[in-house]
């Protein structure tokens, strides 16, 4: 079935991106709004997710719980969350609802209330998401590697800081809103059974005369340390790790993708097998792709025993090195058949159309098609992949250990 993907941008900046799925019954829609994490005031780390949070505490005519209600009362599955990039917006429902939907958005984002009576309380559960980490040694280690690993902001955790949630004000709250929720840059993405032009017609209607830029994106600071290990007297030792690839966009984009995928694609892939069954070292192991327009990394983590975890370090370490030296038919094969899977079920989920129209859109400037997709999977070869590898070598590894003890890691390049 071929696809009918539409796009248009208003004199305003911000754009529409839709997809027209006949072959289901709902519609998700997804709003990026480029204020996220990465333009917290310094002072005030953490606004991002606060205001993700106190927007959708009344607009419009409607207060918090009438607004809860209305929401609810279409039947929408919902989510907002704090990125580095975006604030997102995103939404589910049947198709019939799609309009009243974007209705309620249209107030939620053109005309919160942000009600100062509410922001305590927004700010306590920030408080103690924030204060999870002390629980989650996992996620902790994580959030300290993307700290170091990415120049400041890109790094940054959309948690904030103790310090920083306890300084916003509603004054603060007010005017970071004022300044980031503009329309220019804004990306409204839908997916489902729609009709393109009643679609665009009531977008017009309803965003058509917001007005506004924001302002430029914040500079980039220096990265952090390449080696950091933060004391805590536990039994296990959390290792996370990580070193450069390419963006999205890049010519060598799909491979660096495969090799991700050699590495960690599954239970046959090379940690799992190698790491952790054959010589039992963690409980815990995996490596995945994060990219940002211009820069990206292949970010690994492993969890292992305090015993352990210098000879689960050392082999993670001697995996990455050893891609160069070889990749086989039988791995290419498996990958393809996973992101493929991937792929597939990706083609018959509204929600997951509608996050990649927004995610294309954002990082290319355009909207692949699933056949281009699919294309480039299809040419993954092992000599493709290696060639990425040679070309492009796991090295400059960022290393964030936690746990009693520190280990010994290789020289800086």
């Amino acid at each position: 079935m071929a696809q009918e993907v539409y796009h248009h941008t208003f004199p305003n900046g911000l754009t529409v991106l839709a997809e027209r799925m006949t072959h289901v019954r709902s519609a998700a829609l997804n709003f990026l709004i480029p204020a996220g994490c990465a333009n917290d005031p310094p002072d005030q780390l953490g606004l991002a997710s606060v205001l993700s949070d106190l927007i959708t505490r009344g607009a419009g005519s409607r207060d918090s719980r009438e607004l809860t209600l209305a929401l609810d009362n279409l039947g929408l599955d919902r989510d907002e969350s704090a990125g580095v990039v975006h604030l997102r917006f995103w939404a589910a429902t049947v198709a019939r609802n799609l309009p009243a939907a974007l209705e309620i958005y249209a107030d939620i984002l053109r005309r919160p209330h942000l009600p100062p009576g509410e922001l305590a309380p927004v700010q306590a559960l920030a408080l103690q998401d924030l204060q999870s980490l002390d629980d989650e040694p996992r996620q902790r280690v994580l959030v300290e590697l993307r700290k170091q690993y990415f120049p400041d902001p890109l790094g940054r955790d959309r948690r904030g800081t103790e310090a920083g949630i306890e300084a916003i004000t509603p004054e603060s709250v007010r005017r970071h809103y004022e300044r980031h929720f503009q329309p220019r840059g804004a990306i409204l993405s839908v997916a489902g059974n729609i009709e393109w032009q009643p679609l665009l017609d009531h977008v017009a209607k309803l965003f058509g005369d917001w007005q506004g830029q924001p302002p430029a994106a914040p500079a980039l600071g220096a990265r952090g340390a390449r080696r950091l290990h933060l004391k805590k007297d536990t039994h296990q030792t959390q290792i996370a790790l990580a070193y450069p690839s390419v963006p999205i966009g890049h010519p060598h984009y799909y491979q660096a993708l495969g090799a991700v995928n050699v590495l960690s694609g599954g239970m046959s892939a090379r940690l799992f097998t190698e790491v952790r069954e054959k010589h039992g070292l963690c409980y815990a192991i995996w490596a995945t792709y994060q990219t940002f327009k211009d820069r990206a990394a292949v970010i690994a983590y492993a969890g292992t025993t305090n015993e352990r975890a210098q000879k689960t370090l050392d082999l993670t370490l001697a995996e990455f090195e050893r891609l160069a030296k070889g990749i086989e038919a039988d791995e290419v094969l498996r990958l393809k058949a996973g992101l493929k899977s991937s792929l597939i079920m990706q083609e018959e989920s509204t929600s997951a159309r509608a996050g990649s129209l927004a995610s294309d859109w954002y990082y290319l400037g355009r909207i692949r098609s699933l056949d281009e997709i699919q294309k480039a999977i299809d040419e993954l070869s092992p000599a493709s992949i290696l060639e990425h590898v040679r070309a492009y070598p796991p090295g400059d590894y960022t290393i964030v250990t936690l746990g009693p003890e520190p280990l010994q890691t290789p020289r800086d390049s």
